[in-house]
């Protein structure tokens, strides 16, 4: 019986070995608002304050606070977006929108909505403070306050911080461009009708699509056939325009699973094989000072190794911190037994629901390797032990959160 030369990693193991060996990727300089979704390489401090000048939070009129409700004379106008020369002294008010900064004199604002005109003149049917409805100098920002730090992604709201700043350029961490290519003669591409012994290829396309959810860049290197000549070609030309590669297949023991041997030959392999269900024989190396990742060709075996191995190193490539390199974990009840193997820990499909402050998991059902469907619903995997059998409802479970 045929042995592999790999020893058998414990999955934290693992996973801190990946993480060892995967660089985070220097800053580059982009616009703003071109840098969606990349993280920040850089603090970024305010200027100066916001607001910058005392701003009205509402429409209404703006008022010495303590002339009370008594009826004021109103003498004049003052628009957001416009500065006048405009002084607010006790029996006066001046009409205001909201953002638009406050006269001279004035310390509160009355709301439109408690006033009544007549003759040049308002009355109103409550009194202020000073400082109602009056946003100071600063108090969204300080100037000097930091606002975002290193290892921020960039969503709608930190854009939108950036252009309130005036801040135009950033250096941001450059997003990993990860190679993805899938090996094997049996493979074609899904507009192909297979021939006799032949199927189509989904690895690529759940890869390339697991990629752009984390926010990385794929690029799409085809199916490679189970030739040393076209993987090395195929292999080259990735590593001269990506920062990882990533394949599906040919990682187990078979006379045309070329993708270990090749990596022996040309780069360092870090692991072969993983005490994990699905996944075992996925393998990590680095080749050319770049990393190789080399997932198994069952549907669901690639996902997984993915989900659990891959996307927490391309997440430090990308400049995240190290909170953010893995999902989130939570502690689940099962809604009913799972069977379980006790030969390797296992990472089941499952979907959580949150129901009286409890959060219950039921499994997708059939959890074969190669039944891609037991991913369709999941937003968690389900990390059974190693070392014992199946799993009684009601016992609780640990469980990394997918989302949704």
């Amino acid at each position: 019986m045929r042995e592999s030369a790999y020893p058998m990693l414990e999955f934290d193991v693992a996973l801190d070995r990946v993480l060892e060996h995967v660089p985070v990727l220097p800053g580059v300089e982009r616009r703003f608002d071109e840098a969606q979704g990349w993280v920040l390489a850089e603090e970024i401090c305010a200027t100066e304050p916001l607001p910058p000048f005392p701003a009205s939070t509402v429409d209404g009129f703006a008022v010495v606070a303590a002339d009370g409700t008594a009826p004021r004379r109103l003498v004049g106008e003052q628009f957001a977006g416009h500065s006048i020369d405009l002084e607010i002294t006790p029996g006066q008010a001046a009409r205001i929108t909201t953002g638009a900064p406050m006269p001279a004199g004035a310390d509160a604002v009355m709301m439109v909505e408690w006033s009544h005109e007549e003759g040049g003149r308002v009355a109103f049917t409550r009194p202020v403070q000073p400082g109602d409805f009056i946003r100071p100098i600063g108090s969204d920002i300080a100037s000097g306050e930091a606002v975002l730090l290193p290892g921020s992604r960039l969503g709608p709201t930190e854009i939108g911080l950036l252009a309130a700043l005036g801040i135009s350029k950033v250096q941001v961490h450059r997003r990993p461009v990860v190679g993805v290519m899938s090996t094997g003669d049996e493979l074609v591409e899904p507009g192909v009708a297979p021939q006799s012994g032949q199927i189509r290829d989904s690895n690529r396309f759940s890869l390339i699509a697991a990629l752009r959810e984390a926010g990385m860049e794929p690029l799409d290197l085809g199916i490679v056939p189970d030739s040393w000549e076209a993987l090395q070609a195929i292999i080259a030309r990735g590593l001269a325009r990506c920062d990882a590669l990533l394949t599906s297949g040919g990682v187990s023991m078979g006379e045309r699973d070329l993708v270990k041997p090749l990596l022996e030959q040309g780069g360092t392999i870090h692991f072969g094989r993983v005490n994990m269900k699905p996944g075992k024989p996925v393998t990590f190396a680095t080749l050319e000072g770049k990393p190789f990742f080399a997932l198994p060709g069952n549907p669901v075996s690639s996902l997984v190794s993915f989900e659990v191995l891959v996307r927490p190193a391309l997440c430090k490539m990308s400049g995240l911190p190290a909170a953010a390199w893995q999902r989130p974990r939570f502690f689940a009840v099962l809604e009913q037994e799972v069977r379980h193997s006790p030969e390797r820990p296992e990472f089941q499909r499952a979907h959580l629901r949150f129901a009286r402050e409890v959060i219950y998991a039921s499994t997708t059902g059939n959890q074969a390797s190669s039944r891609l469907l037991s991913m369709l619903g999941a937003n968690a995997l389900l990390f059974l032990t190693g070392g014992r059998g199946d799993f009684a409802a009601g016992e609780s479970v640990e469980a990394l959160f997918l989302g949704g």
